[in-house]
């Protein structure tokens, strides 16, 4: 049995949470990635996997072993690419994940620049509002708005961003200004969001969070649409600051209840939890940083 081959087995099962995809992503047959595993808790005495007709899991032995032997990979594969010389410039396929929108708008043109700089790597930028698992969709790094749950991902914060109720003028002087949350409720009102989302709206007044039931006259899952919506004088909208961004600039839309806004959104860029972090991926957080001002919260 070779040790390495047979940990690599082992952390590859406990990510994808099965023999038959761990097997895929080797290039190996299910029973060859059993075999590897099987050997492996026989030289330790112990059962590192408990395995049912329809899940794999981790035993707690298998939990504390998953960490040593995630850490001795690491430094495996750190040495190797280092004889390599494969840290001192990014080479190989880059592929990076971000929300439709803001990927379209701000990550695109990152990642344009990056492939000017690097012409080794080539990249694959995937735009999707779900949240991806890095590890089984084979993608290297993610940009992520919003507060990140508990994972093993490591997390680089490289802006903030408001969340925003705008209006058109037009509206506003039919209508009147809202000063409050609570006048809300005497305005027509456009809900963006994904399926299942909240219709409330939620605001911070003397220190404590409250939420505005609202009763919208349009829904959209697109911001697109709600924001063009709100241009035509359709209502008061809540988006992203960046969503309504080029509107404000135009005086499309104005925004109103900014001292209610809650606290500004964490953008973060997130890869897998490894010691050693690639150089493209690297250079790729080095770059956004470099070239990008994603800071939403003026």
């Amino acid at each position: 049995m070779d040790r390495i081959d047979a940990m690599q087995a082992f952390v590859t099962v406990a990510d994808l949470r099965g023999f038959a995809p761990a097997a895929r992503k080797l290039g190996l047959s299910p029973s060859g990635v059993t075999r590897l595993i099987a050997a492996l808790e026989d030289r330790l005495g112990a059962r590192l996997l408990q395995r049912t007709t329809r899940s794999v899991t981790l035993t707690d032995v298998g939990a504390r072993y998953l960490e040593r032997a995630r850490r001795i990979l690491g430094d495996v594969e750190e040495a190797e690419s280092e004889v390599e010389g494969e840290l001192t410039r990014p080479g190989g396929r880059l592929v990076v994940s971000a929300p439709v929108g803001f990927g379209r708008l701000h990550v695109s043109p990152v990642m344009s620049a990056y492939l000017m700089r690097y012409p080794e790597v080539s990249g694959e930028l995937r735009l999707s509002d779900r949240i991806v698992n890095l590890v089984e969709d084979g993608v290297d790094l993610a940009v992520r708005i919003g507060h990140l749950a508990d994972s093993s991902l490591v997390a680089r914060h490289v802006g903030e961003m408001r969340r925003i109720v705008v209006a058109s003028s037009g509206y506003l002087r039919a209508r009147g200004e809202p000063m409050t949350p609570a006048a809300i409720a005497s305005h027509d009102t456009v809900q963006f969001g994904g399926s299942g989302a909240s219709p409330d709206w939620r605001f911070v007044e003397q220190g404590e969070e409250i939420r505005i039931a609202c009763t919208p006259r349009f829904t959209t899952n697109s911001a697109d649409a709600a924001v063009q919506y709100a241009e035509q004088g359709g209502g008061l909208t809540r988006v992203l600051a960046y969503q309504a961004a080029e509107s404000l600039r135009a005086g499309r839309l104005k925004i109103v209840l900014a001292e209610f806004e809650q606290p500004l959104l964490p953008i973060h860029v997130v890869y897998p939890t490894s010691r050693l972090l690639s150089a493209k991926v690297r250079s790729f957080i080095d770059i956004v940083t470099e070239l990008s001002d994603w800071r939403f919260g003026r």
